[in-house]
């Protein structure tokens, strides 16, 4: 038995739950205001597709003027291909035989394929598996305060970069970081250094890859960057609304979810559980915002269930089988848990869209 997806024009209220329903004009709005920002600030703009895994939302964001995409892993990067991306940077080392014919196999069916590494051994692994035919470009990852992969040092960049620069099957393609937000004093040092060094020597250094949804209203900021890496704005979140990056009006992704149980006076039990919503609390207390219930918080989560407190409620409380709309603490998660996403615009679907690259993790 298939699954019975709504058709166009099918009122919300009438979609199966729990389901991430996504708002057609919100996600247009959002990738419109990243993309004339960065192009008021001469930067350009590399979404990172993780947020939705979809064709559909991917090919918005270069129709709106992006470069290209960020994927984070390989499998991720393939499905995209599949789909016709040709502009792809992966951010992540990539290690091992089987993975390293993968990326050989991408690298030469797509025009513009570009990789990081932030160590010996990842750039030895891509010189031994790549040739002058076809060579790979590689960034440098830098730690710039995120405190998660990259060199160190710029020194430890410029040195990393002459390797990559004497190998016949590599072209180096410049610096990329992840700073922790608040960071982009650290980030225009880090860059400015370690360009001053890679030129000492004549090494070209393209492109300055900086990143975060978290600071891109910031991007100006590191004026040394020749790009910026964003994922989370295209839906937006409950983490970004509270940090001053989004209004609530900017919130393009809910998960629709039902009233299963009122079984005391202060709790309801609703249908999205942690195969749902993420688990991840970013600072909360809590699992998510339930648009429709002040006060209320949901206080845990089983796999099918969101045990939710509504002592605190100001509004009036729902009857069992009504929906609610929850915004999750982290919306690139939930992305990663459903093999398709509802949109919909005033009240009815407008179309169902098959995630792309679910589970690539690989």
């Amino acid at each position: 038995m298939t699954f019975p997806w709504p058709e166009p024009g099918t009122p919300l209220h009438d979609v199966l739950t729990p389901m991430p329903v996504i708002d057609e004009d919100r996600v247009a709005a959002n990738i419109g205001r990243a993309q004339r920002y960065m192009d008021q600030h001469r930067i350009a703009f590399r979404p990172h597709i993780k947020t939705h895994k979809l064709s559909y939302v991917a090919k918005q964001q270069l129709a709106a003027g992006a470069v290209g995409l960020n994927c984070q892993k390989l499998t991720e990067a393939e499905a995209f291909a599949d789909a016709g991306f040709d502009d792809i940077l992966v951010t992540y080392n990539i290690l091992g035989a089987s993975r390293l014919g993968r990326l050989k196999a991408l690298n030469n069916r797509v025009s513009a394929l570009k990789v990081c590494a932030d160590n010996e051994v990842a750039v030895a692994g891509y010189a031994a598996t790549f040739g002058k035919d076809k060579p790979l470009s590689v960034l440098i990852e830098c730690d710039t305060g995120g405190g998660r992969c990259g060199v160190q040092s710029p020194r430890a960049a410029f040195e990393l970069a002459q390797k990559i620069s004497a190998s016949d099957g590599l072209h180096f393609a410049g610096l990329l970081t992840y700073p922790a937000p608040g960071g982009a004093k650290a980030v225009q040092s880090f860059l400015t250094e370690a360009m001053a060094l890679l030129d000492s020597v004549g090494i070209d250094c393209p492109i300055r890859s900086n990143g975060g949804s978290p600071d891109i209203w910031q991007a100006h900021l590191v004026p040394a960057a020749t790009e910026h890496r964003a994922g989370t704005y295209v839906y937006n979140d409950r983490s970004m609304v509270r940090t001053g990056e989004c209004k609530e009006d900017d919130l393009a992704l809910h998960v629709l979810a039902t009233v299963v149980s009122i079984p005391t006076e202060g709790r309801l039990v609703l249908d999205a559980g942690s195969k749902a919503l993420t688990s991840d609390l970013l600072g909360f207390d809590d699992f998510g915002r339930i648009e429709e219930l002040p006060g209320a918080k949901i206080v845990s989560l089983s796999e099918e269930h969101a045990v939710t407190d509504v002592s605190g409620c100001t509004a009036d409380l729902p009857r069992i089988g009504e929906q609610v709309r929850i915004v999750p603490n982290h919306c690139c998660v939930v992305s990663n848990l459903f093999d398709r996403v509802v949109f919909h615009r005033d009240g009815a679907v407008t179309r169902v869209e098959k995630l792309l690259a679910r589970g690539t993790v690989w």
